[in-house]
């Protein structure tokens, strides 16, 4: 069995650059891969292209890259919680694609399994779907979505061993599975990492086949966006 396991962020990045296009996964900001995030601001890379389906928040997650003006262009579903992500946009210094949330992740999906494009009915009669191909089936109309191409996907697990076979926990799954292998190189961080046969087969969400990297990951924060308590009885 190959052994993907690699010593440091500092090593899972390597091959990173100026102009890339890259997945990174998480829900809000649960799932998120912080270790990955942080040194992509660290390596100071400008130019980004980022498929995420949020931007973060103002200080945290890809947010951070936003604050050192490193994306050039955010491909997301939600962005509701960045004050900085929303000043660049209207200021034209952002380019910003919108994408209906389902097909975001249909559209890496149909990358990591190497399908070009499919059609969704998301979108169709809207600015979402000017310019696009569309067509009918059965009565109802479809818009053609292209697969996303990207040069690295960063994603975060649970759990994971040197195989590269990942666990997700929670929301965590919403996106990082789907953005496995949907890019030349998958850079997989995880809280913990264990050897070969130490992961139950049968709880395995993703096989060690979609990963090219892995390594564990340290002092994750796992912020709340907007934590919401009430006074106790």
């Amino acid at each position: 069995m190959i052994n993907k396991k690699v010593a440091s962020v500092e090593e899972a990045l390597k091959g990173v650059k100026d102009n890339m296009t890259f997945m990174l996964g998480g829900f809000g900001l649960s799932g998120i891969p912080e270790n990955a995030i942080a040194h992509l601001v660290k390596l100071g890379v400008k130019g980004l292209t980022c498929i995420s389906n949020n931007a973060g928040v103002d200080d945290f997650g890809l947010g951070l890259l936003l604050q050192k003006k490193q994306v050039k262009k955010m491909v997301s579903s939600y962005v509701g919680e960045n004050d900085e992500f929303e000043r660049q946009m209207l200021s034209g210094e952002l380019e910003v694609e919108l994408i209906p949330q389902g097909t975001l992740a249909e559209r890496c999906r149909a990358a990591q399994a190497g399908i070009p494009a499919v059609f969704t009915p998301a979108g169709y009669g809207t600015e979402v779907a000017e310019g696009k191909e569309t067509r009918e089936f059965k009565g109802k109309m479809y818009v053609l979505e292209h697969a996303f191409k990207a040069d690295f996907a960063f994603v975060k697990a649970w759990k994971g061993d040197e195989a590269g076979n990942l666990i997700f926990k929670g929301t965590a799954r919403n996106f990082n599975p789907n953005m496995c292998g949907a890019a030349t190189i998958t850079v997989a961080e995880v809280e913990e990492l264990v050897a070969p046969g130490e992961l139950d087969p049968n709880h395995i969400h993703i096989p060690g086949i979609f990963v090219q990297r892995i390594f564990q990951g340290k002092k994750y924060e796992k912020r709340i966006e907007q934590r919401t308590t009430r006074p106790r009885e």
